[in-house]
């Protein structure tokens, strides 16, 4: 018993260490190559490309090794594989991957994380069906499949320490070698149980009483109820970031929730009981149904949160709930996880690669409520024992006819989303919306739920500059000052609909840094402030900091930082490296305005350290807004060494910033949205 005790703890923690290095090195290599790939979305969808790819090609490895090689082989070929592995740390991105122009770094993206943690990273992902395989061959008497709740338990405790107890103390270089020792010593403990298990007996050769083996109808199946919660947490994540509440990092709360389905569900089968979870997973799809037709506004932010995350949870329960039910004999194991993790990368392709391209709106939420409904269903009814046939049938007659009103809920609303847009289109970097309020007499484009760009569409109001960039907002001030010393050379990073052109003469240049094609071609097509101004323009395409340190120093008056997407912040922008771009293309007495509203960080501590830094003066603007001409609440950050700049008149309302207490600069290598949340 003590011999059992020990062995099973020793496969625990080696599973354990695996799932925890899994998920702590995602964010890990995420944010080191993140400044050199411009920070947007497409780094980061990137990179869970290739981790479920991986993970993917990890379970067809257990799964190959199980079923056709040797014990003794399977030891000698995983051993060899673990020791290999090792050359490759610590992990550290080669400067040579660093993107040279403004080509898709998706390649580029995918072949860097190759060489640099590919094969560490392909290891770990054996781990979990592998050595629960082997754990089944030396203990079949015990049940293996709750190391898979273990498994996730790890997965998860990383997935909340990393923001919360690794990024904010450790700088890159630091989590790099403390995660490399980590994986050394998992190498260490899974080598000492692939030496053990030498000389066992094939899996397949003891299973008397296995059963039939699973028929393809089972597999599919499996993927199937795999992919439903892998597509509503992407396609719910979106959709509350978009249109509930784009806090940072709200990620965290659906793939925690993900996970702690899979642990209640396979620790053991008395968490999940389908009297609970059924009548709770009508109520919750209705609700995630429903909830998007409300509006943000309806319910306080709590509650909609609430109610959006609990309804996502039953769901996750109920597919993984009947995941655990349809558990297969041990013999079976590793093709049972590889069908599971088939369901995953299915459902994450789906949403960031196929639904970015295929739709112009987001309706793969919609997809997934849908979808879940009817594979739970086919899941569930032909096992379930009724009194009567006709109960059977009234069950089905139920399923049918729930899931045709949850499809016209989801029809209606997207018919009503789009319903007076002049146009809706969407590509990787997200959803562009332009409506044309005729009764009010103005034109807006929309990204997700943000207003990026107004404009009157009245003739003698067209050059009017709005939205943030009114004459008395931070970056109007600087420009309307600066104007007063001779032609302007502006720098602007963040198009919008080219508003801030609207305070371009002639003989003035603004040179206008957008990362989205599709934002170019509304601003020119759908918004007249770029063919209208006096002014000289150019613009470029791609990041704006990629672009400008190729660049030879521009010697701008004024550079406007513009560049975020509603709440969230592209932190490349906003580390001492970026700084030191801007004050490089900027003249000695230049000005960079930072536009930094936002409702739920306070960026000002990281606009004041990196003045300090550099040694330059900073007072921050802060504008109301006036709904008649369009202008909306601002706060702008503007940064110079010009004394006399700021002591012009028009900047007598302009505020200080204390200096933060123990606040770390941001850099490449360290950054933490938690030390700025208000």
């Amino acid at each position: 018993m003590k011999i059992d005790l020990r062995l099973t703890f020793h496969y625990g923690l080696t599973i354990f260490l695996s799932a925890f290095l899994l998920f702590q090195v995602q964010p890990l290599i995420g944010k080191m190559i993140l400044p050199w790939f411009g920070g947007s979305a497409a780094v980061w969808t990137t990179c869970m490309l290739f981790f479920q790819l991986v993970l993917l090609l990890g379970y067809f490895y257990s799964h190959w090794v199980v079923r056709y090689l040797s014990p003794s082989r399977q030891s000698l070929v995983h051993a060899s594989l673990l020791l290999v592995s090792l050359l490759l740390i610590p992990i550290s991105p080669s400067l040579d991957w660093k993107p040279t122009g403004a080509e898709n770094p998706t390649l580029r993206i995918l072949g860097l994380l190759t060489v640099s943690i590919g094969l560490p990273y392909f290891v770990l992902s054996t781990t979990g069906p592998l050595l629960q395989a082997w754990f089944a061959r030396e203990r079949s008497g015990l049940v293996p499949y709750r190391l898979f709740a273990l498994s996730n338990f790890g997965s998860m405790l990383a997935l909340l320490a990393y923001p919360v107890a690794v990024e904010p103390i450790f700088p890159t270089l630091w989590q790099s070698y403390l995660w490399s020792g980590l994986y050394a010593c998992f190498v260490a403990a899974c080598a000492l149980l692939a030496w053990r298990g030498r000389h066992g007996v094939p899996i397949i050769e003891q299973a008397h009483h296995e059963g039939p083996a699973p028929r393809w109808g089972d597999k599919v199946l499996w993927a199937a109820l795999a992919a439903c919660p892998s597509i509503l947490m992407v396609a719910d994540t979106s959709f509350l970031t978009t249109n509930i509440a784009p806090i940072p990092m709200i990620w965290v709360a659906p793939l925690a929730l993900y996970l702690l389905s899979f642990i209640m569900s396979f620790e053991r089968r008395g968490w999940y009981q389908r009297k609970v979870f059924l009548p709770l997973l009508v109520l919750g799809l209705s609700a995630l149904a429903y909830l998007p037709t409300l509006g943000i506004d309806v319910f306080p932010l709590s509650i909609s949160m609430g109610i959006n995350l609990a309804a996502f949870f039953v769901a996750c329960m109920v597919c993984h709930g009947e995941l655990a039910r349809l558990q297969p004999h041990p013999s079976h194991l590793t093709g049972y996880f590889l069908m599971l993790a088939v369901g995953g990368v299915v459902g994450g392709f789906f949403v960031g690669v196929i639904a970015p391209y295929w739709f112009n709106s987001n309706y793969e939420l919609s997809i997934g409520i849908l979808l879940t409904g009817l594979v739970a269903a086919i899941a569930i009814i032909p096992k379930m024992e009724f009194a009567r046939p006709l109960w059977r049938r009234v069950g089905i007659f139920f399923t049918a006819a729930l899931l045709l009103a949850l499809a016209w809920i989801r029809i209606d609303d997207h018919m009503e989303e789009t319903r007076g847009a002049e146009l809706t289109t969407r590509n990787f970097y997200g959803t562009l919306q332009v409506f044309n309020n005729v009764p009010d007499a103005y034109r807006t484009m929309y990204h997700g739920q943000i207003t990026h760009g107004r404009q009157h569409t009245a003739p003698d109001k067209l050059d009017l500059p709005t939205a943030y960039y009114s004459p008395d907002g931070g970056a109007g001030k600087a420009l309307q000052i600066k104007a007063g010393q001779g032609l302007l050379r502006v720098g602007v990073i963040g198009l919008g609909v080219g508003t801030l052109v609207s305070y371009g003469r002639k003989g003035d240049y603004f040179r206008l840094y957008e990362i989205d094609p599709m934002v170019i071609d509304i601003a020119r097509h759908n918004f007249s402030f770029l063919s209208r101004t006096q002014a000289a323009t150019e613009i470029v395409l791609g990041d704006a900091r990629l672009q400008l340190e190729r660049e030879p120093a521009q010697l701008f008056d004024v550079l406007v930082v513009d560049a975020f997407s509603g709440d969230s912040v592209p932190i490349h922008l906003l580390t001492l490296e970026a700084f030191a771009q801007y004050f490089r293309h900027l003249k000695p007495e230049g000005v960079l305005a930072v536009h930094i509203t936002n409702r739920f960080l306070d960026l000002r501590p990281v606009v004041k350290t990196a003045a300090n830094h550099f040694g330059k003066e900073l007072r921050l603007v802060d504008s109301e807004g006036i709904p008649e001409k369009l202008v909306l609440r601002s706060r702008w950050a503007l940064i110079s060494s010009d004394a006399a700049f700021f002591r012009d008149p028009r900047l007598s309302s302009a505020t200080t910033i204390a200096d933060p207490d123990r606040f770390r600069p941001w850099k490449d290598d360290y950054s933490s949205i938690f030390s700025i949340l208000q």
